[in-house]
C-alpha cells in the first residue's frame, strides 16, 4: 500500500516539529488494506504523538492538506503585506495592527509581520500545485478566469486601434491574471499588439505569457464558450443581434456582462438570467425602489 504522510517541519525547527508535532497526517486507500497500512503507520507515530494528533484521511485529502496549509499561510504574509502601503499612507503602524489583530485569537499572531515577503520554496512551490491542479482539473475560478471582450476598435465601422480603451482593460485584465478571449469583426492581432506595446509597453519580451494569455476568436460565440465574464467594449451594431440565451447558456455560472457602451437591453440580459452591470446606470437588483 502506497500511504501519503506529508511533513509539516519548518526551516531551523524541524526536529522540534518532528518530536511535538501539533498533527500528523497520514492519508491511505479507503480500502481496507489502506486503512489497515495507515493504522500501522499512525502506531508508530503513537510512540511519542498524542492519538487525537494523528489524522487519518483519504490520500487526496492528505496531499490536499500539506498544499492548502503552506497556501494560507503565504496568504497572511501577503495580506499583512498589503496593509502596508495603506499604512504608510496614513500615518499607522503596521506591526500595532500586527499585534492587534493577531490577539483576536480567530486570527492569531504568527505571520503576520510586514516584509519584503515570504522566500523558501515551499510555498511558492505548493502554491502552484494548487494552480497546477485547478487547472488540470479546470476549476478556473480557483485559478484564473476567462473574461471575452467583444469589440477592440476604438469605435465601430473600423478597425482602428489607436488609443482604443479596450486596451487598457486587456492590460488590467492581464495583470489580473485573466485568459481574456478577444473578439472584433474588423481588427487583427497583429494590430492589438502593435498598439498595445506602442501605447502600453505590454509585449511578449516583458510580459511572459501573453500570447498563450490573450486569444483572438473569428466567432463571438466561441470567444464567450466558458467565460465567466463578457465585456462589451465597442458599439459593434452586430453586439445588439447575438442570440444571448445560446451565449448565456455556454457560459460559467453566475455569468456577468459589463456593457461599456449601453448598447444591450439589460432587462432582457436579465430575465435569461445575466448578472448585467452598464456604465452609469443602477442595478435595480440593489434597489428597492427601482
Amino acid at each position: 500500500q502506497v500511504l501519503s504522510n506529508p511533513e509539516f517541519l519548518a526551516e531551523g525547527t524541524a526536529i522540534d516539529d518532528l518530536m511535538a508535532p501539533d498533527r500528523v497526517l497520514i492519508g491511505g486507500q479507503q480500502t481496507p488494506e489502506g486503512l489497515a497500512a495507515a493504522e500501522k503507520l499512525a502506531s508508530v507515530y503513537a510512540n511519542w504523538v498524542p492519538r487525537e494528533n494523528i489524522l487519518t484521511t483519504n490520500l487526496w485529502s492528505s496531499e490536499l492538506s500539506k498544499l492548502v496549509a503552506n497556501a494560507f499561510l503565504a496568504q497572511r504574509v501577503s495580506s499583512i503585506n498589503s496593509i502596508s502601503a495603506l499604512c504608510e499612507a496614513t500615518g499607522a503602524d503596521v506591526s500595532e495592527i500586527s499585534r492587534a489583530v493577531g490577539k483576536d485569537d480567530r486570527i492569531g499572531k504568527r505571520f503576520l509581520q510586514a516584509s519584503v515577503g515570504f522566500g523558501g520554496s515551499c510555498f511558492q512551490k505548493d502554491i502552484l500545485n494548487l494552480v497546477y491542479l485547478c487547472e488540470t482539473y479546470g476549476l478556473d475560478e480557483c485559478a484564473t478566469k476567462k473574461i471575452a471582450i467583444l469589440g477592440y476598435a476604438f469605435k465601430k465601422d473600423t478597425g482602428d486601434v489607436r488609443e482604443t480603451p479596450s486596451m487598457f482593460v486587456v492590460r488590467d485584465l492581464l495583470q489580473e491574471g485573466a485568459r481574456i478571449h478577444v473578439y472584433d469583426p474588423q481588427v487583427n492581432r497583429e494590430d492589438m499588439w502593435i498598439e498595445m506595446d506602442y501605447t502600453c509597453g505590454v509585449n511578449s519580451s516583458n510580459t511572459p505569457g501573453l500570447e498563450e494569455a490573450v486569444t483572438t476568436s473569428k466567432d463571438p460565440y466561441d470567444a464567450c464558450n466558458g467565460a465567466h465574464a463578457m465585456a462589451i467594449l465597442t458599439e459593434w451594431d452586430e453586439f445588439k443581434n447575438y442570440d444571448y440565451e445560446k451565449i448565456y447558456a455556454s457560459m460559467a455560472k453566475p455569468a456577468f456582462i459589463f456593457d461599456g457602451r449601453n448598447i444591450l437591453d439589460h432587462d432582457a440580459l436579465r430575465k435569461i438570467g445575466f448578472e448585467v452591470h452598464a456604465i452609469g446606470h443602477p442595478d435595480p437588483n440593489e434597489f428597492s425602489d427601482l
